[in-house]
């Protein structure tokens, strides 16, 4: 059978295929690229809001862990000191006997927190952060103070966690019960006799972005009926 003379193909109409296949490849890539980049972007989103949801829930849990502790202050090593309620309220500084901790959350032995605020990177805005000391009994925690609501200042260190970064501010309020019946007031400083009825950390985002998960202010309310005047014999 005899073939028609215009059989096959021609060399320009290779080059035309391998060009056509060429940019249809490239196209592919970029696809792939683009996809990548979007599933990177996301994942890095998603990250970033479990971290502030995870921190700012590690924190609610801390302070609703408080335990009504009795610090011996400024005792020596043969004992005394005053007895005073272990509670620190301040604008910028907690400091509490939590059963809940980073490293055993629920399940883990009492911790002293130091929750404060301290500048942020470069002088930019505020960060959270807390220290985790364990808690040994009234006399170790009368290491950090020296009589009723004066306390040592607490300071960063390698081992603090950051509970929040970037912020515009943060500052905590203390909600506690007034003297003849009045209603109940939040406070910037607390200097009642026992504990706060709840604790309120008020803080903002240094820049907002409403794509991504944002720092948010929140009250944890202080479920405890113990006096510091009273002594109780848990062992009866």
């Amino acid at each position: 059978m005899r073939k028609h003379p215009q059989a096959g193909i021609t060399l320009m109409e290779l080059m035309i295929s391998v060009v056509l296949l060429s940019l249809l490849s490239l196209g592919l890539m970029f696809a792939l690229r683009i996809g990548l980049n979007a599933y990177s972007k996301t994942q890095s989103r998603l990250m970033d809001n479990r971290r502030v949801a995870g921190a700012q829930r590690i924190l609610e849990e801390e302070l609703e862990g408080l335990v009504p502790v009795v610090a011996l202050c400024n005792a020596g090593a043969t004992g005394g000191g005053a007895k005073a309620p272990f509670f620190q309220g301040q604008p910028d500084t907690m400091r509490l006997v939590s059963t809940f901790s980073l490293d055993g959350a629920w399940r883990g032995m009492p911790q002293i927190l130091e929750i404060f605020v301290i500048p942020g990177k470069d002088g930019k805005g505020v960060r959270l952060v807390v220290n985790e000391i364990p808690y040994t009994g009234p006399l170790g925690a009368g290491r950090f103070c020296i009589g009723l609501h004066q306390y040592l200042p607490a300071s960063p260190s390698p081992k603090s966690f950051v509970l929040a970064d970037q912020l515009a501010f943060c500052r905590f309020s203390y909600l506690d019960d007034m003297p003849d019946g009045r209603p109940r007031v939040w406070a910037p400083v607390f200097a009642g006799a026992n504990w706060p009825k709840a604790v309120r950390v008020e803080m903002a985002p240094l820049t907002p972005d409403p794509a991504r998960l944002q720092p948010i202010s929140l009250t944890a309310p202080i479920r405890i009926h113990r006096g510091p005047e009273i002594t109780y014999d848990d062992n009866r």
